[in-house]
């Protein structure tokens, strides 16, 4: 959920929303399937998600691409649905990664069940877009974070970064939606601006 703290890794697809499911292509794909386990655990370790803090990173954004499904599914008016996400300690960075990437997919699975004029709360009501775009930006972000932290070098694709800036940050200054996003978020200068120190995204309707 928008904050003004720095937090953290990769997913979600909707066919409703171009741009939040086939712009979004593999990132939010649905686990399961045996094959992938070995590249998951190859690539985990490749980018460091079994040092401390991939862990982390990875369990904040399955925390919040849970709720904003919990959010899409059950419509609630007035706040935030009473249940979190509890990941083990025990869980190898393949179930981590896992775990988030289910998480993705229950939001795609909420987003692609939705009728656009249904709202659920986010600081007032919100419509699917909102939460889809939420659901962008956070993975972004937390990939970003995670990445940086792990001396990963990775860069936000500009075409999903502009779907996030469009719908939550329509103030933005022109520029490269990358590097926009980034100074929006509160991670990086942009442009001779200072990093800003205090930030949040604007995802309900008026």
């Amino acid at each position: 959920m928008a904050s003004t703290s720095s937090r953290a890794v990769p997913l979600v697809r909707s066919s409703r929303e171009r741009t939040v499911g086939d712009d979004a292509d593999g990132w939010g794909a649905r686990p399961g399937r045996d094959r992938r386990d070995a590249r998951r655990a190859r690539a985990a370790h490749r980018a460091g998600l079994d040092r401390p803090g991939g862990h982390a990173g990875l369990e904040l954004l399955a925390h919040d691409l849970l709720a904003y499904a919990g959010q899409v599914a059950g419509r609630p008016s007035g706040g935030y649905l009473p249940f979190d996400l509890t990941v083990s300690p025990a869980a190898t960075p393949t179930e981590v990664l896992t775990v988030a990437a289910t998480c993705g997919g229950l939001l795609a699975t909420a987003l692609d069940a939705a009728d656009p004029g249904l709202r659920a709360w986010h600081f007032g009501p919100c419509d699917p877009a909102g939460f889809a775009a939420m659901g962008v930006a956070e993975t972004l972000l937390h990939t970003h974070d995670v990445a940086r932290g792990l001396g990963v070098a990775w860069q936000l694709p500009d075409r999903l970064a502009a779907v996030a800036l469009d719908r939550l940050f329509p103030e933005a200054p022109p520029g490269p939606p990358a590097q926009v996003l980034l100074w929006m978020a509160g991670r990086a200068e942009f442009d001779g601006r200072p990093r800003r120190t205090s930030w949040t995204w604007r995802a309900a309707l008026p």
